[in-house]
């Protein structure tokens, strides 16, 4: 064993919440790593993004655009898509993210009607497009609203 092998005990090293100013024995006495004087080593210190007066950057941009807060994620699926599955097969959310074809459904899925289907399958998803059930149709498939 050489003084460059040492390392502390498995569980002694404490986190950096510790007491401040708490006596120069402590490590962070004194000032309380405020450094010397300023705003910012008093009590009181502003808010995040104070400028000392100055206009903040935040109100400074000009503001555009607006966010709809009843806006819904939907997924959208094309009818080609679901040509991956077997002759037969009820299709389901669970089975659209299994297969990869979409990673969630968030707040629902939509089968639009883009491309083709040859197979005769069972859709169950929140929505279809009026080409989408066409073409689920007249492949002998069923659409189901869920």
């Amino acid at each position: 064993m050489n003084l460059s092998s040492l390392k502390p005990a498995e569980g002694s090293k404490q986190s950096d919440n510790f007491r401040r100013g708490r006596g120069h024995g402590s490590g962070n006495g004194k000032t309380a790593g405020k450094g010397h004087k300023g705003q910012k080593a008093r009590s009181g210190a502003p808010r995040p993004g104070f400028e000392g007066g100055q206009m903040p950057l935040y109100r400074r941009i000009p503001k555009r655009g607006f966010t709809c807060i009843n806006s819904k994620d939907i997924a959208y699926v094309n009818v080609s898509s679901l040509e991956r599955f077997d002759n037969g097969t009820e299709v389901t959310v669970n089975s659209l993210i299994e297969e990869g074809i979409i990673k969630n459904s968030k707040d629902g899925v939509k089968i639009l009607g883009n491309g083709e289907l040859t197979k005769k399958l069972t859709v169950k998803a929140n929505a279809f497009s009026a080409g989408a059930v066409a073409k689920i149709e007249a492949a002998g498939g069923k659409t189901e609203v869920i």
